[in-house]
């Protein structure tokens, strides 16, 4: 009982710092005149996306028995999660507050960025899942990690050149830390301290974490794999992605979808890369059924999104599905 009273004590503790890390990332955005999409892809996105980028990285650093299991659950678990229930909830979102919604169903969000965090997505979680399940040589696996870093470097520099509108200073929650202060201009110094408290709690968490994850896994009898394909990227997306549903209930779809697409990319690249460089990269047949399904919500996303351009329910069927068919397979192979 006390194990897992440590690790729902983890999660809050890395939610905390989520939730601080991410406030001062929009004031960083702003102060740095980026576009929405650019806000949204890459400072909102790499900010909800630090927990579970820690959580395998303080699992392989930590070098305890079972530790590899976590990391490679954390990071292919982490986009599948994105790729399925976080787009039914986004989806859910805008139909329920369709009237609200000056755009009704319709998607309204910057489209060249949210074609290429799909495609992006696609193309290297596809190929990072296809690497662990064939299990490639360590020859061919560190030549792999340049490309997955060199691949998210040119994906960063594409989309602050082409991010959108620079997001309204009335559209962002006040500086946490600075709640009597200036709420329309905080000091930078505050920001910056912000950024670091956030950060120092997340990794914190992180730690926490894995040591309490891999006891309670012990003490269940739960492959920590499974545990971790499931669990980490709950307690550490789903709570963030309220923003999201937030944004999208105000119509403001190019940050809502953007903190969701912008994380699948750089869950697929930097993650993945570490993955390949400090872990064997051997993916079992629940990794690769989660991978599987994550690029079919992938697929799901790009047709039902930017194709289509709107929010429809079979869409959102399809994602809720797809997470439901992991959690069926799950039960019935383990």
């Amino acid at each position: 009982m006390g194990g897992f009273l440590l690790l729902l004590a983890s999660f809050a503790v890395i939610l905390a710092g989520a939730l601080i890390f991410t406030n001062a990332v929009e004031w960083a955005g702003n102060r740095l005149a980026l576009g929405q999409g650019a806000v949204g892809s890459l400072l909102a996105a790499v900010g909800t996306a630090m927990p579970e980028t820690l959580i395998p990285i303080v699992a392989v650093i930590g070098g305890a028995e079972g530790s590899g299991d976590v990391a490679i659950g954390a990071i292919i678990g982490a986009p599948f999660l994105l790729a399925t229930i976080a787009m039914a909830l986004v989806g859910v979102s805008a139909l329920l507050y369709r009237h609200r919604r000056e755009q009704g169903t319709n998607l309204r969000a910057h489209a060249p960025t949210l074609e290429r965090d799909l495609v992006f997505f696609l193309l290297f979680f596809g190929l990072g899942v296809l690497v662990g399940a064939i299990n490639v040589p360590t020859a061919v696996q560190i030549p792999l990690v340049a490309l997955f870093v060199l691949a998210y470097a040119f994906y960063v520099r594409r989309t602050l050149l082409e991010g959108g509108e620079v997001q309204d200073v009335e559209e962002i929650g006040p500086l946490i830390m600075d709640r009597l202060g200036d709420r329309t201009n905080p000091p930078g110094r505050l920001i910056v301290i912000q950024l670091l408290v956030g950060l120092v709690a997340i990794v914190g968490g992180a730690h926490l974490f894995v040591e309490e994850l891999l006891h309670f896994a012990e003490d269940v009898g739960v492959d920590p794999l499974v545990l971790s394909l499931i669990l980490a990227p709950l307690a550490t997306e789903l709570p963030e992605k309220a923003n999201s549903f937030f944004w999208v209930r105000d119509g403001k779809d190019s940050l809502a979808l953007g903190n969701i697409t912008g994380a699948m990319v750089f869950q697929s690249t930097i993650p993945i890369a570490f993955g390949l460089a400090l872990t064997e990269w051997d993916l079992d047949k629940f990794a690769v059924a989660s991978g599987v399904l994550g690029l079919l919500g992938g697929i799901t996303a790009y047709f039902a999104l930017h194709r289509a351009g709107r929010f429809r329910w079979p869409a959102i069927a399809v994602w809720a599905g797809l997470f439901t068919t992991f959690l069926v397979y799950v039960a019935a192979a383990g």
